[in-house]
């Protein structure tokens, strides 16, 4: 018979078992144990950590065979009854095993049982006065010595600092404690990230204007609307850059707050863009008592431990974070927030390949929560579900105080080139445009989406390209160091002096990346402050906020940057933007290309004119009449959409489709091509006329880190259906162990 009772438990092992097991909870834990609460439990001949996914069972366990949980790790559970029922549809949606996920949504800190850090202060209990401390000064100086420095304070002082500061052993003041002249208090001390880096975003927060134009007003209207139902529902926020969409979200995030209960989930796509968010969030809510926290993979552990105590113990109600944010505990949800919707960072590249923004929306339908999702170019997905029904939509057309649009310029490169062969990647309208900022005392922002100096090394004479030994693509040179990278499995050797085939002198750096831009711009302003933002440059911790901060005050002329620059920072100063090599994200193997490249020639554009001056834009390309640019430099968003939209259901690709990507990878490359050969017939057999099979082929990037890529593509209506079926496939089918296979549900790199 199936056994049932309040000491017996279901739990979820961090182990890699895909199923629940039974233990038995030892009556001295008490109330302990909730449902979501992480123990340590017996696992075979070890101890694994587990979550609690049900009190009691019916699954039919010999009593000699059930164990007792061994430990509670955290008193708070770590994840509530929502985020339980969100781990079980990652593994099912995502294809996703139990360790991946849970790992994933519990941060180490908590796994590993972290505590609230608590400081101790040292008061002085009762005064020693007169011929006693004459005498303990003769007995005991350093205790004297102690006493003398506490009698000098007027508030309680950190233990740590008061034996640091007068040189003395842990001992000299644990006797004092002993006999009572001294009172120790112990005190919680909260690690808060950004707690002292904000104060610019603050300011500005504070002293900024939040009267709302009549189409923010509707819009926050229509998502107070959607809050006070208090039920499910999703609306898409299409405001073009500049248009205040924050604003209308912070409004929405009031209305939850003047409640009494009500937690907030806000995510941005980049870390860069937290400080920003943060800083506003809490310049608006803090004078109230309402904490915000932030979570993502760059806080240390002390932070991410506080962030995620004071959101499961209902000390804070908002949080602030990038993609893991997702994950967050937050008590009585009623508003999630994904700001910059459309951005590829959403998706995890790595396992559970989860999409933050999908995952979002299925965790607001949990918690019978709204979801705003907000861009300025929304993703095709997502327009699509508007015109399904599935999601309502907000629109804000036009910039904050009637502001104007950036004036945007196309520069064609080929033109530039035949008539200067010596050009280098900067125009003369460009380079124009730019002493012009200068001179005013404006800023510029000049993107490219590459880093490095050069894209590669070529030797002129035989044609070599230096490639990587491990990834089929050529190496990056890197002028700071005189290296050659690989931007993929991270390789490096120096540069060669002439050509390691047929030893010419004559090998030339081809290309360009942020390094010689930087370079290229500093030799035509030699007087200007420039700074470059990449993920080279970007190595140490908070150093992209210290920059982003100068730049907002004007010690920085000209901002040269990749992505992380390109979306959603607000810098009133900045009235030129420039794109270096606009056509780069055209020409990718990914039918996104053209998406991609319009959201990135938007959003970049955006930066510009964003305060009392006007912008321009220029945009340099080598392609200036391609779709995306074209749509891009007229604003046309709608045109775009129709055009893109159009190719896609012709073609039967997502949105009107789901993809799953199958990767194979191996040392072997005939092994690999052989094994996905075979698992595709399996497949055809399996699933006949439920899926479109497209391959198997080489992947684009055959070769990384040494394994060489095959992947076959499944065009699917159900994404659920199909990966149910490939998974009972894997099970029977005898895939070498040399060769390893990854499903990719909705995948967003192509590569």
């Amino acid at each position: 018979m199936p056994l049932s009772g309040s000491s017996l438990v279901e739990v979820m092992a961090i182990s890699g078992l895909d199923r629940t097991l039974v233990y038995r909870i030892p009556d001295a834990f008490g109330g302990e144990v909730l449902v979501g609460s992480l123990v340590r439990i017996p696992l075979r001949n070890r101890q694994e950590m587990a979550i609690i996914s049900r009190m009691g069972t019916d699954q039919d366990v010999p009593p000699a065979k059930i164990k007792n949980v061994m430990a509670v790790i955290q008193p708070l559970p770590v994840l509530t009854p929502d985020l339980l029922h969100l781990a079980r549809w990652l593994m099912s949606y995502y294809n996703a095993s139990a360790e991946s996920v849970l790992e994933t949504m519990i941060p180490t800190a908590i796994r590993r049982g972290m505590r609230p850090k608590t400081q101790r202060y040292l008061v002085l209990a009762k005064p020693f006065i007169g011929e006693s401390l004459a005498q303990l000064q003769k007995r005991a100086p350093r205790q004297a010595q102690l006493l003398e420095f506490l009698a000098q304070q007027q508030q309680p002082i950190a233990r740590t600092l008061v034996l640091q500061r007068l040189g003395l052993s842990a001992s000299v003041c644990n006797a004092l404690v002993r006999d009572g002249h001294i009172h120790e208090q112990a005190s919680r001390e909260i690690r808060e990230a950004y707690e002292d880096e904000l104060g610019d975003f603050k300011w500005i927060e504070a002293v900024g204007s939040h009267s709302l134009t009549d189409e923010q007003a509707a819009a926050v209207t229509a998502i107070e609307d959607a809050l006070q139902k208090r039920r499910f529902s999703v609306r898409l926020l299409h405001g073009v850059t500049g248009s205040g969409k924050t604003e209308v979200y912070l409004r929405a995030v009031e209305r939850i707050l003047a409640e009494a209960e009500g937690g907030v989930l806000i995510l941005v796509p980049e870390v860069a863009l937290a400080p920003q968010t943060v800083g506003r969030v809490r310049a608006r809510f803090e004078a109230r008592g309402i904490r915000t926290v932030v979570w993502h993979s760059h806080l240390s552990a002390g932070e991410r431990y506080d962030a995620w105590h004071a959101l499961a113990s209902g000390e804070a109600r908002v949080v602030v974070g990038a993609r893991s944010a997702v994950f967050a505990p937050v008590q009585h949800l009623r508003l999630i927030i994904v700001d910059e919707e459309h951005e590829p960072a959403y998706k995890q590249e790595e396992a559970p390949r989860y999409n933050g923004r999908d995952v979002a929306v299925y965790r607001a339908q949990l918690s019978q929560a709204v979801c705003v999702l907000a861009s300025a170019t929304p993703s095709l997905e997502s327009l699509h579900n508007v015109t399904q029904g599935k999601y309502a939509i907000d629109r804000i057309l036009k910039r904050v105080d009637n502001r104007s649009l950036p004036r945007i310029h196309v520069v064609d490169m080929r033109r530039e080139h035949a008539i200067n062969k010596a050009l280098g990647p900067i125009s003369s309208f460009l380079a124009d445009h730019l002493r012009d900022r200068l001179e005013k005392k404006e800023q510029s922002i000049l993107f490219i989406n590459r880093r490095g100096f050069a894209t590669s090394l070529l030797c002129p004479d035989c044609g070599h390209v230096p490639q990587c030994d491990h990834c089929s693509i050529p190496l990056t040179y890197h002028r700071t160091d005189d290296r050659l990278r690989c931007h993929l499995c991270g390789y490096e050797t120096k540069a060669p002096a002439d050509c390691p085939e047929c030893h010419s002198r004559a090998i030339r750096r081809r290309g360009h990346g942020t390094q010689r831009i930087e370079d290229v711009v500093q030799k035509i302003l030699p007087h200007a402050r420039i700074v470059r933002m990449d993920a080279d440059s970007m190595s140490r911790k908070n150093l992209h906020r210290r920059i982003l901060d100068d730049f907002r005050v004007g010690k920085i002329d000209i901002l040269v940057g990749t992505q992380m620059i390109a979306k959603g920072l607000d810098f009133p100063n900045v009235t030129l933007v420039g794109l270096v090599d606009a056509d780069q994200s055209l020409h990718i193997e990914d039918f996104r290309a053209a998406e991609r490249t319009f959201q990135l020639i938007v959003q970049v554009s955006g930066r510009a004119g964003r305060g009392e001056l006007a912008g321009e834009v220029v945009i340099q390309s080598h392609t200036p009449y391609s779709p995306p640019i074209q749509f891009a430099r007229r604003g046309d968003f709608y045109g775009f959409q129709l055009e893109e939209m159009a190719q896609r259901k012709a073609f039967s690709y997502p949105p009107f489709r789901h993809l799953i990507r199958h990767l194979f990878k191996g040392r072997n490359p005939e092994k690999v091509a052989f094994y996905a050969e075979q698992w595709t017939r399996e497949v055809e057999k399996l699933l006949g006329p439920q899926v479109e099979l497209r391959g198997p082929a080489p992947a684009p990037i055959e070769k990384i880190r040494d394994e060489y890529r095959y992947h076959l593509w499944y065009f699917c209506r159900s994404a659920t259906a199909i990966v149910k079926q490939l998974r009972a496939l894997r099970k029977t089918f005898p895939m070498d162990r040399e060769v390893v296979d990854i499903i990719d549900v909705d995948p967003m790199n192509l590569h």
